[in-house]
């Protein structure tokens, strides 16, 4: 998810955020995982994954792979490494 510059702190970001979780939860997933900045994300529930067992494919720092679980306790009995797409890893 991303906003151009331009239209940057005009609640963009957080609506986009708001209702792809809805989407989400509607469409029957328990859980998502964001790889993003550690001081945006926590403000709509997402926590480092680590605190699940779970980390991310990619070498990055554990404050920025979070997970949030959109039904209760979907992550209690998780552990592992999420694997991307492979277009994700596509330059």
């Amino acid at each position: 998810m991303a906003v151009l510059p331009a239209w940057q702190n005009k609640a963009i970001g957080s609506m986009l955020v708001e209702k792809g979780l809805t989407y989400c939860k509607n469409a029957g997933y328990v859980a998502v995982f964001v790889l993003g900045h550690p001081n945006y994300y926590p403000r709509f529930g997402f926590v480092p994954s680590i605190r699940y067992g779970i980390t991310s494919e990619y070498d990055v720092p554990r404050e920025v792979f979070m997970a949030k679980e959109l039904e209760e306790e979907a992550l209690a009995n998780c552990n592992g490494i999420v694997k991307y797409q492979r277009a994700f890893n596509q330059l």
